[in-house]
């Protein structure tokens, strides 16, 4: 097993709300976290806070050819990757008559093959190492038939929830475990700004627990999944949605 500590993680989607929450608390837990995102402009803000700990990458996930090129450069600037958060991905909320092919193709290609991308390369730092975590940020709309979202959304991230089970059976005996969260309702500017005040109250009134999750309280969940003291938790989608699905 591996330093606890000081582990190269990376996190896509970097720059959005649960993405810096995320890359914070890796960075708090004692590892150098490559921050992912479109441009290395969205990253500044963390790379300013945390200098020394975040490494800005600008990367597509969704272009398998550019993901392996950044991969190999962290890797002989940085060393092998031992933590991956898949977090990066496109809300949409049109269902199936609304969705054109276009918006289907690039919602799967970021929610679901960049992932998949991701994680080929993770595999192959991790099975090398005897020790990786992957941890795989889904959605309660999973489960729930796209009740917070559209179809294409729904359905990739339904993928993404079999892409975890599928990486774990076959990483289980190398040391690797992966996992994925599957949250509801966080409090990003999806909620705070798209919404108005009658469809956030409208909605506070379906979440039993009587709130929005926050960014935070997902960030922590990552920090377990991606510690030591998880190493016998594999294959588990784990709700974060203040009771609304239980099961």
């Amino acid at each position: 097993m591996p330093k606890t500590q000081d582990c190269l993680a990376i996190v896509t989607g970097a720059a959005g709300t649960m993405g810096q929450a995320i890359t914070r608390q890796l960075v708090s837990d004692g590892h150098r976290v490559a921050a992912v995102d479109l441009t290395t402009a969205m990253l500044a803000t963390l790379v300013e806070e945390m200098p020394g700990r975040v490494i800005p990458v600008a990367l597509d996930i969704s272009d398998p050819d550019a993901v392996e090129s950044s991969w190999n450069d962290l890797n002989r600037d940085h060393g092998p990757v031992q933590i991956l958060v898949n977090n990066a991905g496109i809300l949409t909320n049109n269902k199936a008559m609304e969705t054109s092919p276009e918006e289907w193709r690039r919602v799967m290609a970021v929610n679901l093959d960049g992932p998949f991308y991701m994680s080929r390369l993770g595999l192959r730092d991790m099975r090398a190492a005897g020790w990786g975590r992957i941890v795989n940020i889904c959605s309660l709309s999973m489960k729930t038939g796209g009740l917070t979202a559209g179809t294409a959304y729904s359905s990739s991230k339904g993928g993404l929830g079999v892409l975890t089970f599928s990486l774990a059976r076959e990483s289980a005996s190398q040391g690797i475990t992966v996992n994925g969260i599957a949250p509801g309702y966080v409090l990003t500017p999806m909620v705070t700004e798209q919404l108005t005040e009658e469809q956030r109250q409208a909605q506070l009134r379906d979440i039993p627990v009587g709130r929005f999750c926050k960014a935070e309280e997902v960030a922590h969940c990552v920090s377990y999944l991606a510690g030591p003291n998880a190493g016998f938790i594999t294959g588990e989608i784990i709700d974060m949605n203040g009771g609304m699905l239980m099961d």
